[in-house]
């Protein structure tokens, strides 16, 4: 037994030699003069790089102060420099280990190291043993003198109560590498993409870089905006540069995409007051940012922002004061309306209270679905720094209270910037993981289970932050999911001969109400388009160009619709005799020949088009399915194109140029023999649907 008590004792006198902190001093190292002589110069470069002006160079100092630490590894100074280090960068996690064994060396040299050691165990989850360091930290502080900081670490214990509720009831995620086609052996983060998330745009850090330069202070390429596009369901195009104008020689980053892909915002510096400018898109080529009106890019930093789908409206992040006068405050989350007279964005307001805190907001991202915001916030009930939260527009435009979407998504560590598809059942998100083709990679994010949104976890979108992205595990196999309740519509526009693109005027209407809801453009070279198409409206669209005939087309999508994704070709023809246009938005109640007030907005339209071609002569024709009795279908469609020819001639136009004519079921869009071989129920309604139509062809010009 006295043996044994020897023995630990000697164990415990080997550990107190062991945890002595070692000087960088020559009594200690009298047979090592040159390699102390080169550990005392690695640290004096490193301390170098340590000093705030002009911004510390945490990356930098790491080697060399590793190189001292490896040759003295028992001195409390190092160790604390190099937690200090580590804790600013992407490997924070790493921080713990250096300041605890600083603590150990030399407990009371340091009076914010129980502060530091809370961080280390915040960061790795070990939150009991945070909240412990924490309240240590807080013994040391005056409860007069240091108020603010004592506040500060009553937040974080707060932060990792919080964080041991969500890590109880953990989002099911399947996370994939985007693959070598994005990813790289350097950082890719902060993505974007078109609402079918057919194209992305991001930014890296790579060789190819515009100018080819680096940071200095960072000691990594400049960033510049790359761009993919889809191939297959998990293959990407080999990543590109864009190039100029938006990449420059220095720092280029894109914050927002227009859900077409036809407008990006982007964040320039400005010598340190950060603003947002707004490029346009004309093929693959895009136009020189322009700075945004002074109403949201003022002297005040905006970092952050995002497009509405109908283009309306433009949420964005600043930290400009309420009365806009005086210094910054914390950033909150601000929309302005588009003021189509003034061509300009003004009327700006601040979310309300239940969205915005006292703490930062940042990293907005509005869903195609035009209701559904996510952000980045440092309150609410965040689990360490920034969180991303999600809320909803109700219809009496208040926001709903924000929901943090949970871990691992959200982690202990600055969780900002993310997108979701306009599917609802994908996400991309940047994530740090052993796994990857190093440093930051971009990852595809599938949701399992009970529907939970995933983010885009990142750094600032210029120049690195101290964000560290989470690396998230499948737990659960993969599940079938319910999509976003709205529908896609993309195609292409062109010429109805030559199949050439067109730049076309795209009328976004609210067949029930008339209202004009949104008004887009094809692409001018390419004549891509896409419009989104929100759950719990009858939509009637209208694509028009100069010298050509109008194509329409209808979309009723029920509040509770699934996701949908529609592409069609839209051939446009020009106004000539023989060709037939269908009108897909005249409406007429079940076997009835009286117009629904929907049918007006078409119905005026037909009116333009006839008063702007004053020698056009039309037939208007009605058409049914096949289903019925073939003599009251002829009836049917008969009095169907008489009720339109009355409106026309109600509203001005002169009888003599309109003729009208039903021809029941005898000339289909879809035969019947192509509907027996269809095979779904969906499939055959909508087969019969596209039949029961009305139509006008120019007899005369």
């Amino acid at each position: 037994m006295k043996t044994i008590h020897i023995i630990i004792l000697l164990l415990a006198s080997a550990s107190l030699i062991a945890q002595k902190d070692v000087e960088f001093d020559k009594k200690n190292f009298k047979n090592q003069k040159s390699e102390l002589k080169e550990a005392l110069k690695n640290i004096k470069q490193a301390d170098d790089f340590m000093q705030p002006s002009p911004v510390p160079r945490y990356t930098q100092a790491i080697p060399l102060y590793l190189a001292a630490n490896k040759f003295n590894p028992n001195n409390s100074y190092v160790n604390y420099q190099l937690g200090l280090c580590y804790m600013n960068t992407i490997n924070k996690f790493q921080a713990l280990d250096f300041f605890k064994k600083a603590y150990a060396l030399n407990p009371k040299k340091f009076p914010d190291i129980h502060y530091y050691i809370g961080r280390g165990y915040h960061l790795n989850m070990k939150w009991d043993d945070a909240i412990a360091s924490y309240s240590q930290y807080k013994k040391v502080l005056d409860t007069k003198k240091d108020a603010a900081e004592i506040a500060h670490a009553d937040k974080l214990i707060q932060e990792c109560r919080a964080g041991k509720e969500l890590v109880l009831k953990p989002v099911r995620v399947w996370i994939d590498n985007m693959g070598p086609n994005v990813n790289t052996e350097y950082p890719e983060y902060a993505m974007i993409m078109t609402a079918d998330a057919s194209e992305i745009f991001f930014t890296s850090r790579r060789p190819s870089t515009t100018g080819g330069g680096m940071d200095e202070f960072l000691n990594e390429y400049f960033e510049d905006v790359y761009t993919a596009r889809r191939k297959g369901k998990n293959e990407w195009s080999k990543a590109t540069n864009i190039g100029s104008p938006i990449n420059t020689k220095g720092h280029d980053a894109a914050v927002a995409l227009s859900p077409d892909g036809s407008k990006m915002i982007v964040y320039i510096d400005d010598n340190g007051d950060g603003n947002l400018y707004e490029s346009y898109r004309k093929g693959d080529s895009w136009s020189k940012p322009k700075k945004f009106n002074k109403e949201i890019s003022g002297p005040y930093h905006e970092p952050s922002a995002w497009y509405s789908s109908d283009m309306k409206l433009l949420y964005f992040v600043s930290d400009r004061p309420d009365n806009n006068k005086g210094p910054a405050k914390d950033k909150d989350i601000y929309v302005a309306t588009w003021n189509e007279k003034k061509e300009k964005w003004d009327n700006v307001e601040k979310l309300p209270a239940n969205v915005n805190t006292s703490y930062d907001e940042d990293g907005i991202f509005l869903h195609p679905d035009g209701r559904t915001l996510y952000f980045s916030s440092k309150g609410h009930n965040t689990m360490g720094g920034y969180d991303v939260f999600k809320t909803v527009k109700n219809n009496d435009g208040t926001w709903s209270d924000p929901v943090n979407v949970g871990f691992p998504i959200n982690t202990p560590d600055d969780d900002v910037f993310f997108v979701v598809a306009a599917n609802g059942r994908h996400a991309y998100m940047t994530s740090f993981r052993e796994d990857g083709f190093g440093g930051r990679d971009l990852y595809k994010v599938t949701l399992l289970g009970v529907r939970k949104e995933p983010v885009l976890q990142t750094e600032n979108r210029l120049i690195a932050s101290s964000g560290t992205p989470v690396s998230a595990k499948v737990i659960e196999p993969k599940v079938e999911l319910t999509g976003s309740r709205l529908a896609i519509l993309k195609g292409i526009v062109r010429d109805d001969k030559t199949k050439k693109p067109i730049q076309a005027e795209i009328e976004l209407v609210d067949n029930v109400t008339g209202e004009v809801l949104a008004e887009f453009r094809s692409d001018e070279v390419s004549g891509r388009f896409l419009v989104s198409l929100p759950a719990g409206k009858n939509y009637g669209i209208a694509v028009k160009a100069d010298g050509y005939l109008f194509h329409s087309e209808n979309f009723d999508i029920q509040e509770d619709a699934d996701y949908k994704e529609v592409e069609k070709l839209i051939d446009l023809k020009k106004a000539e005799v023989g060709q037939v246009i269908v009108l897909r938005n005249i409406f007429f109640d079940l076997a009835k020949y009286s117009l629904r007030s929907e049918s007006k907005n078409e119905l005026d339209r037909l009116i333009k088009l006839l008063e702007e071609n004053p020698k056009l002569k039309i037939e208007i024709s009605g058409h049914t399915d096949s289903r019925g009795s073939a003599s009251l279908n002829k009836t049917l469609s008969e009095n169907r194109a008489k009720a339109v020819v009355d409106y026309l001639v109600e509203n001005g136009v002169q009888k003599n140029r309109l003729t009208h004519k039903g021809y029941g079921k005898d000339q289909p869009i879809v035969t019947d023999e192509a509907i027996s071989k269809l095979k779904t129920k969906q499939a055959i309604e909508d087969a019969h649907q596209e039949n029961r139509r009305t139509e006008f062809k120019i007899i005369s010009n």
